[in-house]
């Protein structure tokens, strides 16, 4: 059977008809909320618990270094897959129109450098793992290098992403997702600018973490929402 004869709908156990097509995009969209989650609650939960890692100076980036490192790496490593995969749930449900293809294909590169920074990590730095010395890495390697080119433009993609659907929700009429989105970009934007610029003011990291933060919550959000707006796959 060609692809373009495949049934779109089987029967459930029940007898309802199941439309194939809408079942894959929710499911793929459950992958939004899922990542958020996974990744702000493994994050956090190793920031209060590693040795020597301080909230207010230290980003999450650094934990993927020291014996549990590989904690952190596949979080990202994982967190990364399922943003991708929530990417193409959220150009499935758009279905085309404005913004629908960069829009997603943003937020897919998004995913793709999480697992790049998991698979270049950070350089020890300001006192962590313990016994690192204060300040800036002694010595910069090319891993580290390769982490922050994978965060500039992780970063830089969800922002995009985010001003991308800004504009499609706009187009709707969805005056409240499309302000919102636009937000988020705009703090994500200047919460990497802040530490990628090497300051070393104490707003920095903190600022860091908001810009995370709001940019998974966005994802989640948006995720959902697209998710609402798919149909059901069963109906009658």
């Amino acid at each position: 059977m060609t692809a373009s004869t495949a049934p779109t709908a089987v029967r459930n156990r029940a007898g309802q008809v199941c439309d194939r097509p809408s079942a894959v995009t929710r499911s793929l969209l459950g992958y939004g909320p899922l990542a958020a989650v996974v990744y702000l609650g493994s994050g956090l939960a190793q920031a209060l618990t590693r040795d020597g890692f301080d909230l207010s100076r230290h980003a999450l980036s650094l934990l993927a270094n020291g014996p549990l490192g590989w904690i952190h790496v596949t979080t990202l490593v994982v967190t990364g897959l399922m943003t991708v995969a929530a990417a193409v749930g959220v150009r499935r449900a758009l279905a085309g129109g404005r913004g629908a293809d960069w829009g997603a294909g943003l937020l897919a590169g998004y995913g793709a450098s999480l697992v790049a920074a998991g698979a270049f990590v950070a350089d020890p730095m300001d006192g962590f793992p313990v016994g690192t010395p204060a300040g800036a890495p002694a010595e910069v390697t090319l891993s580290g290098v390769l982490h922050l080119a994978a965060g500039g433009l992780g970063f830089a993609c969800l922002v995009a992403s985010a001003w991308v659907l800004a504009r499609r929700f706009a187009a709707e009429g969805r005056r409240g997702w499309a302000r919102a989105s636009a937000a988020v970009g705009v703090v994500v934007l200047a919460g990497f600018g802040g530490v990628a610029s090497g300051s070393t003011s104490g707003v920095a990291v903190p600022a860091l973490w908001i810009g995370v933060v709001a940019g998974w919550a966005w994802i989640a959000a948006v995720a959902v929402h697209l998710y609402r707006r798919t149909p059901h796959p069963t109906r009658g």
